[in-house]
């Protein structure tokens, strides 16, 4: 079983993105996924700055992949795209724009192409997919049949620690909020470094705003079931960043290493986000 770290879905500060990444290369991790997923106007690193990260991430043994955007809107968004396709040794792909660019080379088929059947798993491979990372809201049966009939030689990855992705609108949840207008945000969406957390009229955390995605409040925590997803025939298990504010990433990863090793019972520090731990439908229908 291996350790990946998801691809930064929050807007940092240059300096932070920089030094999250400088202390992930001597981390117990396998792969590191760079880049925007989340909003094109997100620019406080360039394509320059990404490769220089990249290449220290190699250097210290990692495998680097870039993802790529979930939500396409206009066409200078597909010209950036190309760029990253034309730039990249491997992509993730989380719309099929992207798919379509990478013309049969390699590729992680991302959580956000939505695939739910062994027919779009085998269609995926034979347009170069070689990893596939499980929709959020599958449950044991379901990612069990899905196992079953994906093709040979095609790993799957399982989003195992974050603040779950749940919808992307082409408004700005975090810019509406705060009464600005999409197009001239300010990136208000930089306050808040782990999402903005919606409560309930009964003043419990439901959802976090991040631009124009949402989030559960919750944080995905699977740790304890890292057993039975290698039995499963699970390859990857994914933890998606966040500040050290909520709890330091760092110990999130020794836990989820330590776990992965099965050197002894684990458990990830208490999360300080509102709402705590959670599951995820993933499991559910095995209880």
């Amino acid at each position: 079983m291996k350790l990946s770290v998801g691809p930064l879905l929050y807007y940092w500060e240059r300096s932070d993105v920089f030094a999250f990444y400088r202390a992930l290369a001597p981390a117990p991790v396998d792969s590191v996924y760079l880049g925007e997923v989340v909003c094109s106007k997100r620019r406080a690193l360039k394509q320059a700055d990404w490769a220089a990260i990249a290449s220290e991430l190699s250097a210290a043994g990692k495998e680097v992949i870039f993802s790529t955007l979930a939500l396409m809107e206009a066409e200078s968004e597909l010209a950036a795209l190309a760029r990253i396709v034309s730039a990249s040794v491997t992509i993730e792909a989380n719309d099929m724009a992207a798919v379509q660019l990478a013309g049969g080379r390699p590729f992680v088929a991302g959580p956000h192409l939505n695939v739910y059947n062994g027919q779009t798993l085998r269609l995926l491979g034979a347009l170069g997919a070689r990893r596939w990372v499980a929709p959020l809201e599958l449950d044991a049966a379901a990612l069990a049949e899905l196992l079953a009939e994906r093709p040979d030689g095609m790993e799957c990855e399982v989003f195992a620690y974050g603040r779950m992705p749940l919808a992307f609108s082409a408004r700005c949840f975090s810019a509406r909020v705060r009464r600005q207008n999409k197009d001239d945000c300010s990136f208000v969406c930089g306050e808040d470094r782990d999402g903005l957390t919606v409560y309930t009229r009964e003043h419990e955390p439901l959802f976090a705003l991040n631009g124009v995605q949402a989030q559960s409040a919750q944080v995905r925590n699977l740790i304890d079931r890292v057993n039975e997803f290698e039995s499963a025939g699970v390859q990857m298990l994914r933890l998606s960043p966040h500040s050290d504010a909520a709890v330091p990433f760092a110990q999130v990863i020794e836990a989820f290493a330590h776990a992965v090793r099965g050197e002894r019972a684990v458990e990830c520090p208490a999360s300080a986000l509102p709402g705590g731990y959670c599951s995820g439908p993933l499991l559910e229908a095995r209880r």
